[in-house]
C-alpha cells in the first residue's frame, strides 16, 4: 500500500511490503480503513472494518461512508465525520447492537491525512472496541452511586481518607462536626481527634484495625463529642484507602455517667448509698489502722418520720429528707462521709477521732442542728432524730461490725426516749439465744416446707397482654403468721439455710406453672430470685436442668432474677454459669436494677434479657423530675443494650402514661394486680 500524497492510498500490487502491511492491518485488535477527499471513498479497510459493515476487503473498497456502513450509521455519525473534513482530530464513543442483541461500546478516532503542503486528502478510521472498560466503568459508576445514596441515608458520619488525608464524606459529617465538606478536604483526619486520643487513632489506622473503638472528636464550635468509629481498609490498584464511620454516643456516654453515679448515690439526696458508703468506710479503717488512729460511726433515725409521710404525702417526706442531708453535710467535715442507706437512715462517718468525746461532742451538734424549725411546703416541722455511735477499734474493725453496732446503739437510742445519742455496749445486740431460736424455726420450715409462693403479673405497655408471673415466697411462721422475704432471706443466707430455699421456690413455680398451662393458661414465664449467695454456693444451671425436665416446663418459661451484687463478681465461674443458664432457654433479669453497683462493661459482657427498674424510682413518676431522669435513663440504656426493661411498683395511671412514653417495655405492680396466692392467681388468669 503506497503512502499517498496527492491521491489516497490503494492496495500495492502485491509486493512484500504491501502484503507486511496488508498482515499487520488484519491482525490488530482494532477496525481501519482509509477514506479520500473529497469523496470520502474507501481506499482501504482491513478484514475487521470491512467483516463489521457486511463487505469484504475488495468489495468495500470505492463506496462512500454512507455506502459502507449503512444509512442509519450515517445519521448517527455525519457530525463527527464533517468536523474530520475539516482538518480536527474527532474522537468520540458509540454505542452498537449486534445483530444477536448484545450491546457493544466503540471507540472511534477520526483523523486527518495532509500531504507536503498541508492540504487535507483523506482522513483514516481506527476504531477500537472498548465494551470491556465501558462496563467496567458503569459498574463503578452505579456502585459509586449506590454508596452515594447510602452514604446520605445513614445517620452516621461517613469519611473516606488515604494515609490520613480526608478524600471524601457524607452530609451526617457536617451535621456531627459542623464542618462542610470543602471545609475537611486534603486536610489530616487525625487533626480533628483531641489530642489526647491521637495516638490511639493513630496506631488503630496503622495498624489496619476494623473493630470498633472510642475517642473524641471535636466539633467546629470547639466541644468535645464521644464517639464510636469503624475504619474498613478498601484494596486499590495503585494505593488503599480507609472507610470510616463514626457514631454519635453522648446519649450513651450520657446514660453510663448517670448509670455510675446511681449506682454509688441516693437518687433523691445525692448522697453516697450504702454500697458506697461501705467502700468509702473500709477505706477510712484502713488508714486509721495504718496509722493507728480512730474512726466512729454514726447512724441516725429520724424519730416519727412516717408521720410526716401520712400526713403531707410522700413529696413532703422528700423535701425533709434533703433537707436533713443538707444540714448533716453543713455539720461535719469536708474529710467524714455522709451517706443515706434507705428511707429515713442516714450515716455519718468520722474520720480521725482522738477520743470518744469528739464523736459525742459531734453527734450532739448534729442533734442540735435537727432540731432546729424545718419549711416544708410552707408548714414549719420539727424533728428529732435518734443516733447511735460505734467506735475503731474499740466496738469493732471491719465496716460490717461497725455499722451494724451503731444500727443496735441507735436502736437502744429510741428505746431511751428517742432524740438523743447512745455509744454501743455488749448488751445492745441481740442475744445469742434469740439467733438461736430463729434458726431453729426456719429450719423446721424447711423440713416441713412451710413456705407459700405468691403472684404477680407482669403486664406489656404495648398491648396490655401478659407478659410473665413473678414467684415471691413468704413463710408460714408459726408464731407470726405470713412473713415476707425482707425479713427471713437475709437471716437465712447468713446461717447457710438459703440454698433449700431456694429449691424449693425453684421447683414449686415451675410445678405451678406447668400445672397452669395444662389447664390453657399462662403461656408466658414465671421468675425466681436467686440471691447472690445462692448463685455462688449452687450449681445453678445444673439443678435448673433437673427441675425443668421433673416438671415437664418448656425452658423458654422460667426466668432467673438476679440482683446486681452477682455481677460484680467477675469470675469466670459466674460468665460460665449464666452461660450455661442461657444456654437451656431460660431468661436472665437483674433484679432492682439502680440499687446497686451497676456497670455498663457487666451488662455488656453476660448474657441479661430484661433490667427491673427499682420500685424506688418508679414511686414518686412523673411527680419527681430525678427519679423520671433516672428512669429515662435506665430505659435509654436498656435500649442501646438490646435489653427490655421491666418497671416494678407501678400504682397509678400517670405512671403508666409516662413509662409508656418513655419507652418502657414492661410494668409490674398493684395498678396490675397485688400479689396473689395460687388458687387466686388461677382465679385471676381465668378471668
Amino acid at each position: 500500500m503506497q503512502d499517498p500524497h496527492n491521491a489516497a492510498p490503494t492496495p500495492g500490487p502485491g509486493g512484500s511490503s504491501d502484503a507486511l502491511l496488508r498482515l499487520i492491518a488484519d491482525s490488530v485488535p482494532a477496525m481501519m480503513a482509509y477514506y479520500d477527499l473529497p469523496g470520502l471513498r474507501c481506499r482501504f479497510a482491513n478484514q475487521g472494518y470491512a467483516a463489521y459493515n457486511g463487505h469484504s476487503t475488495e468489495s468495500i473498497l470505492g463506496l462512500t461512508v454512507q455506502q459502507a456502513i449503512g444509512d442509519k450509521a450515517w445519521l448517527a455519525i455525519q457530525p463527527h465525520v464533517e468536523r474530520s473534513t475539516q482538518g480536527e482530530h474527532v474522537k468520540y464513543t458509540r454505542e452498537q447492537t449486534l445483530p444477536n442483541g448484545e450491546a457493544r461500546m466503540i471507540e472511534v478516532n477520526l483523523i486527518p491525512h495532509f500531504d507536503a503542503d498541508r492540504r487535507q486528502i483523506g482522513s483514516f478510521v481506527l476504531i477500537t472496541d472498548i465494551t470491556e472498560r465501558w462496563r467496567a466503568e458503569r459498574t463503578v459508576r452505579q456502585s459509586e452511586e449506590r454508596m452515594r445514596k447510602f452514604t446520605e441515608a445513614t445517620d452516621e458520619a461517613i469519611v473516606f481518607h488515604r494515609d490520613g488525608i480526608i478524600t471524601d464524606g457524607n452530609e451526617a459529617l457536617y451535621r456531627l462536626t459542623g464542618f462542610a465538606l470543602h471545609e475537611v478536604l486534603g486536610l489530616s483526619i487525625f487533626n480533628f481527634i483531641s489530642p489526647e486520643w491521637r495516638a490511639t487513632a493513630l496506631e488503630y489506622t496503622r495498624s489496619g484495625r476494623e473493630d470498633p473503638y472510642e475517642v473524641t472528636i471535636r466539633h467546629k464550635d470547639g466541644h468535645a463529642i464521644p464517639v464510636e468509629v469503624v475504619g474498613k481498609t478498601m484494596p486499590l490498584h495503585h494505593a488503599d484507602y480507609r472507610i470510616v464511620v463514626v457514631r454519635d454516643i453522648t446519649a450513651r456516654k450520657q446514660a453510663q455517667e448517670r448509670e455510675a453515679f446511681i449506682a454509688l448515690h441516693d437518687p433523691l439526696t445525692q448522697l453516697p448509698n450504702r454500697h458506697f458508703l461501705m467502700e468509702q468506710l473500709s477505706q477510712v479503717l484502713s488508714l486509721a489502722r495504718r496509722r493507728h488512729g480512730r474512726a466512729a460511726v454514726l447512724f441516725m433515725n429520724l424519730d416519727h418520720f412516717k408521720t410526716v409521710n401520712d400526713s403531707l404525702g410522700h413529696h413532703a417526706g422528700d423535701q425533709l429528707l434533703c433537707n436533713v442531708a443538707e444540714r448533716l453535710r453543713q455539720g461535719v467535715r469536708d474529710a467524714d462521709v455522709v451517706a443515706r442507706i434507705g428511707g429515713d437512715e442516714f450515716v455519718v462517718v468520722l474520720t480521725d477521732v482522738q477520743t470518744p468525746d469528739d464523736a459525742a461532742m459531734v453527734a450532739d451538734k448534729l442533734l442540735d442542728s435537727m432540731h432546729g424549725v424545718f419549711t416544708v411546703d410552707q408548714l414549719p416541722l420539727t424533728i428529732s432524730p435518734s443516733i447511735g455511735i460505734s467506735l475503731y477499734p474499740d466496738h469493732g474493725g471491719s465496716a460490717d461490725v461497725l455499722l451494724r453496732r451503731a444500727d443496735a446503739a441507735m436502736q437502744h437510742a429510741k428505746d431511751s426516749g428517742r432524740g438523743n445519742r447512745q455509744f454501743y455496749a455488749t448488751s445492745m445486740e441481740a442475744s445469742a439465744l434469740d439467733v438461736l431460736h430463729q434458726e431453729r424455726l426456719l429450719r423446721d420450715a424447711i423440713a416441713h416446707n412451710d413456705f407459700v409462693l405468691h403472684y404477680q403479673p407482669q403486664i406489656g405497655l404495648a398491648d396490655g397482654t401478659l407478659q410473665g408471673l413473678e414467684a415471691l415466697v413468704r413463710w408460714r411462721h408459726p408464731e407470726r403468721g405470713l412473713v415476707g422475704p425482707d425479713e427471713f432471706i437475709t437471716f437465712s443466707e447468713s446461717r447457710g439455710l438459703i440454698t433449700p430455699i431456694g429449691r424449693w421456690v425453684m421447683r414449686e413455680a415451675c410445678r405451678q406453672l406447668k400445672a397452669w398451662q395444662d389447664q390453657g393458661l399462662a403461656r408466658v414465664p414465671v421468675a425466681v430470685n436467686l440471691s447472690a449467695l445462692e448463685f455462688r454456693q449452687r450449681d445453678v444451671a445444673a439443678e435448673i436442668a433437673a427441675v425443668l425436665q421433673e416438671t415437664g416446663l418448656a425452658p423458654q418459661y422460667l426466668e432467673i432474677e438476679l440482683t446486681e451484687s452477682v455481677l460484680m463478681h467477675q469470675t469466670g465461674q459466674t460468665l460460665n454459669t449464666l452461660h450455661a443458664v442461657k444456654a437451656l432457654g431460660v431468661g436472665i433479669s437483674i433484679d432492682d436494677f439502680g440499687t446497686g453497683y451497676s456497670s455498663l462493661a457487666y451488662l455488656k459482657r453476660y448474657p441479661i434479657d430484661k433490667l427491673k427498674i427499682d420500685r424506688s424510682f418508679v414511686t414518686d413518676i412523673p411527680d419527681k423530675a430525678d427519679d423520671v431522669a433516672i428512669v429515662t435513663a435506665i430505659i435509654q440504656m436498656a435500649r442501646s443494650l438490646q435489653l427490655k426493661t421491666v418497671a416494678e411498683g407501678v400504682e397509678t395511671q400517670g405512671q403508666i402514661e409516662l413509662l409508656t412514653e418513655l419507652g418502657c417495655d414492661v410494668i409490674q405492680g398493684f395498678v396490675v394486680a397485688v400479689p396473689m396466692d395460687a388458687q387466686a392467681t388461677g382465679s385471676w388468669l381465668q378471668r
